[in-house]
């Protein structure tokens, strides 16, 4: 016989050590199913474990009256259930603008540092969230079709740090349950709950995952999607972990990789010892970078307006980009992250962000300023100088030519063209030179998805 779904969760605490009785926990709750559920189903188990519940409601402020009556139904739910509530308000918009954040990773911050707060406040050591299944599923796929590495892909764990404050743990009673269960709870049980609108905009990435991508794939080619994406995220948890501690114990002098130099590491070694040595200077530990500096050494990389470099030892160092004369080989690599960016650069400065219009409508020409195609310029680019035997194909031209040509033909002095800087991307490929027209096949088209702001300022 089945077991119901809170013997289930029971179950899960139990075997995988979650909590123990008499535990105090905060308990956070939106007022969706999720969160509704599971403040039933901890509720009714607390009565044997003898937990002592706290509800932690934060409120967003983005969908006006929609928010405050989130708010209403879980400050009504912890009065019926006779449990303390801690209530709190975010400003989501305005440290979206400020950290230069999308809305939804600023309403995460947001809710973390709240969750964080409170629970060091009410001297509370563990927070509860609901997510499932089906949530692991959606992360799956949004981390793979970002470049996800074996760490992220490997999904949410069972219990982690707080990446507010790791002095408080996260637990997910309700990770091996499905979207579907919890709502079959809901319904046997006549549990309210509020619907964000939100969830149903295909503009968000999430949801196209959840309404078009899953529901494809099951139909079309795996109808144990759900079973045999957990199984792959099992594994790549497993793999990631082993890496993870060879890594710890590589930098503590430890370990069966001690003896060997940095360069001579396995390659999964190398990369999670540059990752975690970014994160732990505030720095984006994407893919891209992480590869720069792991097959570069001593060259200086720019991302979120510091240069950086790696040692030959595996250390991240800060410095500045020596210059020279004749044909200068400085260079600087540069990260664009959904945040906007700035840099320096041969006595250049640059700036950055991305834009959402589609195609071409609504643009306009500003000067110090050029929009591109953002998926053709993609998420690497080299800022360097003319270098011997360069080609550009300026926007207008129907092939390319060299620079040195370009240069003449519009009279730029020979001291200068030396100092003038040029912008590659990751490949190679040269989409801005510095006084001229950009590359023709960056230039915005009725097929552009997503722009790319770039000004600069010289002087």
């Amino acid at each position: 016989m089945e077991l119901r779904l809170h013997h289930r969760v029971w179950r899960q605490i139990s075997q995988r050590g979650l909590l123990y009785p008499g535990q105090r926990l905060l308990v956070a709750v939106s007022g969706g199913a999720d969160s509704m559920v599971l403040l039933q189903v901890l509720h009714r188990l607390a009565q044997e474990e003898e937990w002592k519940l706290t509800v932690a409601h934060l409120n967003h402020g983005l969908r006006g009256r929609s928010s405050d009556a989130d708010e209403r139904l879980v400050r009504k739910t912890a009065r019926a259930l006779k449990l303390p509530i801690v209530i709190g308000n975010a400003e989501v918009k305005s440290i979206a603008l400020k950290g230069g954040l999308s809305i939804e990773m600023a309403a995460r911050r947001a809710r973390h540092d709240f969750f964080a707060t409170t629970a060091r406040r009410l001297k509370i050591s563990t927070v509860a969230l609901a997510h499932h299944t089906d949530d692991q599923l959606e992360l799956f796929f949004l981390r793979l079709l970002r470049g996800a590495g074996t760490q992220g892909i490997a999904g949410m764990r069972w219990t982690n740090a707080s990446p507010a404050d790791n002095r408080v743990h996260l637990v997910r009673p309700l990770l091996a349950e499905t979207k579907a269960d919890l709502l079959q709870f809901a319904s046997e049980h006549r549990i309210r709950y509020r619907e964000d609108a939100t969830n149903a905009s295909r503009d968000i990435a999430r949801n196209r995952v959840r309404h078009e991508l899953l529901p494809l794939l099951t139909k079309k080619y795996q109808p144990a999607l759900r079973q045999r994406v957990v199984q792959l995220m099992d594994i790549f948890r497993a793999e990631s972990d082993f890496v993870g501690a060879s890594a710890e114990e590589w930098a503590r002098g430890k370990g069966p990789f001690v003896a060997l130099d940095f360069d001579k590491l396995p390659v999964a070694v190398q990369r999670r010892i540059l990752h975690s040595r970014l994160i732990k200077k505030a720095l984006s530990g994407d893919f891209d970078l992480v590869e720069r500096l792991r097959l570069n050494s001593d060259t200086h990389v720019s991302i979120s307006g510091r240069l950086i470099s790696r040692s030959r030892a595996g250390e991240i160092t800060e410095g500045a980009i020596e210059t020279h004369s004749e044909f200068n080989g400085a260079k600087a690599f540069i990260t664009l992250t959904d945040a906007p960016g700035r840099t320096e650069f041969a006595g250049a400065k640059f700036s950055w962000h991305f834009e959402t219009q589609k195609g071409m409508r609504g643009f306009k020409s500003v000067t110090e300023n050029e929009v591109f195609d953002a998926d053709e310029v993609g998420t690497g680019v080299i800022l360097r100088h003319w270098q011997p035997g360069d080609r550009f194909r300026p926007i207008g031209m129907d092939r390319a030519v060299k620079l040195q040509d370009l240069f003449v033909n519009q009279k730029v002095p020979r001291e200068k063209r030396r100092m003038l800087v040029v912008a590659t991307t990751a490949n190679g490929d040269i989409f801005w030179v510095e006084g001229l027209r950009i590359a023709d096949h960056f230039k915005l088209t009725s097929g552009t998805k997503r722009r790319l702001r770039w000004g600069w300022q010289r002087g």
